[in-house]
């Protein structure tokens, strides 16, 4: 059972928030199905499960760049994540001061689980120490335990890429080999040095290095498609089944873990790609980046990754990535950070319509019923984004009980005098219309 001596309270918080049994969570947790991202060194720690059978969450990525360190920026990123309703945070700074940086994060982003890409802090400070070639391989674990110490809940870890796979990417008639940035660090090191991946060599300590501190090993996906016309190609399968296996020897060595997932990929790709995964990995919970649709939606990436993702949600993905405008373009500002997690969690409920059904559609029920009874207060206090709905719903003034859009004519006005006779409809006769797949 991957977590031990799990505190009865917390399953019984998550049940209450998921409309699940407690059962059924210990189920998932014993077989790795679900996990609980909470390293033991933490205190406050929202608990968030993420898995098989429960709500899609969303994650939320900040961190300064080696042209861009704020960390009063990065500070109000993580508050804005936690606002507009973040499930989890992850910090990938790679300029400035990292492990000041990292503690900063981790103490903004509270109560959120909190995630970080230990290679990245592993390589930088490796190659001014040692230059790239003279890293040695365990000064990527101990980066790892210092982030575990700090009280990281979740790390992507690169394991699934390995020498010979490095060596079949840049041969490859790929149009972009390798475009994870820590999958690009691991590959160099790996073919500059003639080694196998550090993390494969060490596997076994790090196995034991997350059991200790109870925290999530979140297997990267260096090899994920960068175009869509790379899309699950071979190196991003034997990839995945090289995690797969990894995945399976965490779970049955009593360590949380999870994988993540492409990329870039067209709409009809999505589904196959989640079910394999599942298949593969014995359903650990899936942690995807989108998927991006389209490669051509450049200052706008966040509603391809947001279309790919709902059909991910769908089909099965627990957590998603946000992206947001200024992907491929710019270290995002905190607006577009708001912008980006919000089409997100847009995308993740979009999904959990078809995946929960009747345990999702409660709020679009409650939504619909206000809109029907012209209820505008309830109707922004049911968005994603109040301030942005009361400021678009006043932006021509208020001069009728409806919008500026119908007017006079808005269709619940004219029909107003024969509405009133469905004042009687509860929303319970309608939860158990939808959960017969009733819709007339």
């Amino acid at each position: 059972m991957p977590i031990k001596n799990i505190d009865d309270a917390i399953l019984k918080d998550i049940s209450v928030e998921e409309g699940v049994e407690v059962e059924f969570l210990k189920r998932g947790i014993m077989h790795g199905r679900i996990i609980l991202p909470m390293n033991v060194k933490r205190n406050r720690v929202k608990p968030i499960a993420i898995g098989e059978g429960l709500r899609t969450k969303v994650n939320v990525n900040i961190g300064t760049s080696g042209s861009v360190s704020d960390i009063d920026m990065e500070v109000e990123k993580a508050r804005v994540a936690a606002i507009y309703g973040a499930d989890t945070v992850m910090d990938l700074s790679t300029g400035g001061n990292i492990d000041e940086i990292r503690r900063s994060l981790i103490e903004a982003s509270r109560p959120l689980p909190f995630g970080t890409v230990p290679v990245y802090q592993a390589w930088i400070e490796g190659v001014k120490k040692y230059g790239s070639a003279g890293i040695p391989s365990d000064w990527f674990i101990s980066t790892v335990e210092q982030h575990l110490r700090d009280g990281v809940d979740f790390m992507t870890i690169h394991a699934g890429i390995s020498k010979e796979l490095a060596k079949k990417a840049i041969k490859s008639m790929r149009i972009m080999p390798i475009v994870s940035r820590g999958g690009s660090m691991i590959a160099v090191w790996m073919l500059e040095n003639n080694e196998e991946n550090p993390y494969l060599q060490h596997w076994d300590y790090l196995i034991e290095l997350f059991k200790e501190y109870n925290a999530v090993i979140s297997l990267g996906d260096a090899l994920r498609p960068g175009t869509v016309v790379d899309a699950f190609d071979a190196l991003q399968i034997e990839e995945l089944v090289n995690n797969a296996k990894l995945a399976r020897d965490a779970v049955s060595k009593g360590v949380q873990v999870m994988i993540e997932g492409p990329g870039h990929m067209t709409l009809e790709k999505i589904a196959a790609d989640v079910k394999l995964m599942k298949s593969l990995s014995g359903r650990v919970p899936y942690y995807v980046l989108g998927p991006l649709v389209t490669d051509i939606a450049v200052g706008y990436d966040h509603i391809a990754a947001a279309i790919g993702a709902a059909v991910a949600a769908a089909n099965g993905a627990d957590i998603i990535c946000y992206l947001t405008p200024s992907e491929h373009l710019s270290l995002p500002n905190v607006e577009q950070v708001k912008e980006g997690l919000i089409a997100a969690k847009i995308a993740a409920h979009a999904g959990d319509l078809i995946k929960l059904g009747e345990r999702a559609v409660k709020r679009d029920i409650d939504m619909s019923l206000a809109r029907a009874r012209l209820d505008w207060n309830t109707q922004i206090a049911l968005s994603f984004d109040r301030e942005k709905a009361r400021s678009i719903k006043t932006q021509f003034g208020e001069t009728e009980r409806s919008c500026s859009m119908c007017g006079q004519y808005c269709v619940f006005i004219l029909l107003e005098k024969y509405l009133g006779k469905r004042e009687g409809v509860k929303l319970d006769d309608i939860l158990a219309r939808v959960l017969k797949g009733v819709t007339l």
